[in-house]
């Protein structure tokens, strides 16, 4: 998971090294750490190396004087050695004197999480969706409950897992001035959606009613 050169008592590895691991072991896999040295210009440290660079490489560090003087910069993108996006911070490790060492890179695979976003998108959309069957849905009264009842909710900017009881009596209400109780077991279904028993629906249903 990583490389280290042969001088493993090196200022910026004894105290940078173990974090460097441990970001890389948190987003392992999609997480590369590097630490550059600034006195040498050369790559010191790789963990999760997924540049395929090694240790020793130029560490191809530019405008370094700004980078010190923000500390931190980033995220910004660059594409890795496939092609692939690559999501990239850069922080300044100093020493005791406040004096800058070197520079820790994270770089963060996100190639992978716009690969599914794709495919959630492709989904999402509905590819080769095609209208609902006229014969098979001319009556779907389960739909036109569940359409009513979510404008409602909306409206008000309620969740239907969160109502109250008085929210729920003024859903049962509302649906009842829109007919949706018309439908054949309507009753129950009402009732399992709107976490009621059929007693209450029924209770709801008869002061409605005025009877």
């Amino acid at each position: 998971m990583s490389a280290t050169p042969n001088l493993r008592l090196h200022p910026l590895l004894e105290r940078y090294q173990h974090l460097a691991d441990g970001i890389a072991r948190l987003f392992f896999p999609y997480a590369e750490v590097v630490i550059h040295d600034l006195g040498t210009q050369r790559v010191l440290y790789l963990a999760n190396n997924l540049s395929r660079r090694e240790v020793g490489d130029d560490a191809a560090l530019e405008e370094i004087e700004r980078t010190i003087d923000e500390r931190t910069v980033g995220p910004y993108e660059k594409l890795n050695w496939d092609g692939r996006k690559m999501r990239c911070t850069s922080s300044v490790l100093f020493d005791d004197a406040g004096k800058a060492q070197g520079v820790m890179c994270i770089n963060f695979n996100i190639a992978v999480f716009e690969d599914m976003h794709g495919m959630l998108g492709m989904l999402l959309k509905g590819a080769g969706l095609v209208e609902q069957p006229a014969e098979l849905f001319r009556d779907d009264w389960q739909e036109r409950i569940n359409t009513f009842m979510h404008a409602w909710l909306r409206e008000r900017q309620l969740a239907l897992n969160t109502l109250s009881r008085q929210h729920r009596r003024e859903l049962v209400a509302a649906l009842y001035a829109e007919g949706a109780f018309n439908g054949k077991s309507a009753t129950h279904y009402i009732g399992n959606v709107l976490g009621l028993g059929r007693a209450t629906v029924y209770k709801y249903l008869k002061e409605l009613r005025g009877e």
